[in-house]
């Protein structure tokens, strides 16, 4: 029995994993010093937990358990599973790692959802490296049905159990991988994405074009920049100067048609446009 989940970060992230678990009956507390962006996630969650059930994504008798929200937890969290959601750097995760391991119970499962930084690294600023696991959400989680789970050196058993029994309970598979800079999915499609920005930056092709050949000669289900506007380019960008910086190979550095897209703004679906436009849909 799950009876509630704390979930740090208000952004596209953190408020797609509260829409999984919410959609299942767990109860959500979602906190974030941004006001605006809880206003802004409370508004989300709502729209993708009708967009999820139209889909069928959510089991079909279940009320969907309440989300509440707050600026901060007042150094107090009761939740026995904690979720960090915030932006892929390393030094915030590592300062919110930090404040939250020293207030959650002993026994509690402490999640940092992350695309390329290493679970053995974020280990280090955490009070019991045990309770510490990956989970790499793909986006949006409650619409995705497989997620890559990543073990540290310093996981325990416990905290693998307790991860497998809540993916379980979300309906969803895991596939749990030994840690590494970018685990393997980043490792795998960060590096696509990157060549097909930098395609569509030289003018070989447009981003459409590139999009519909991967779909149709290769299979790819939605083609390589289309999804990188649904990761949001700030985070692939941030996702492959950390592969680039962890594993030492500068071919992993963003290109420059993605960097500019940043400085501009154009960060994908959550801001209204990045490599395709989104009317309405900027969050």
């Amino acid at each position: 029995m799950i009876d509630g989940i704390t979930v740090f970060g208000a952004g596209v992230m953190g408020s797609g994993i509260a829409t999984l678990v919410t959609g299942h009956g767990i109860p959500v507390h979602l906190v974030d010093p941004d006001a605006t962006a809880l206003d802004r996630a409370g508004t989300l969650v709502a729209q993708q937990q009708r967009h999820g059930q139209l889909l069928g994504s959510f089991p079909g008798d279940t009320t969907f358990g309440d989300l509440t929200t707050a600026e901060s937890t007042d150094g107090r969290i009761e939740s026995a599973i904690v979720v960090e959601a915030i932006t892929e750097n390393t030094d915030l995760k590592r300062a919110l790692l930090t404040e939250v391991s020293s207030v959650i119970a002993d026994e509690a499962l402490l999640i940092s959802n992350t695309s390329s930084i290493p679970i053995d690294e974020l280990a280090t600023a955490v009070t019991r490296p045990g309770q510490l696991v990956g989970i790499h959400f793909m986006n949006p989680p409650y619409l995705i049905k497989t997620f890559e789970v990543v073990r540290g050196r310093q996981t325990g058993e416990a905290a693998m159990t307790a991860v497998t029994a809540l993916l379980d309970r979300l309906g969803r598979r895991s596939v749990v991988v030994r840690d590494s800079p970018g685990f393997v999915t980043s490792r795998l499609l960060h590096p696509m994405i990157n060549s097909a920005a930098r395609l569509v930056g030289t003018g070989v092709a447009t981003a459409a074009e590139v999009d519909a050949l991967m779909q149709g000669c290769l299979g790819h289900p939605t083609g390589p920049l289309r999804t990188a506007d649904l990761i949001g380019l700030d985070n692939l960008v941030d996702s492959l100067i950390v592969l680039a910086e962890r594993l030492d190979d500068n071919s992993y550095r963003p290109c420059e048609a993605l960097l500019e897209k940043v400085r501009r703004g154009e960060l994908g679906q959550k801001t209204g446009a990045g490599f395709y436009t989104y009317d309405g849909m900027a969050t």
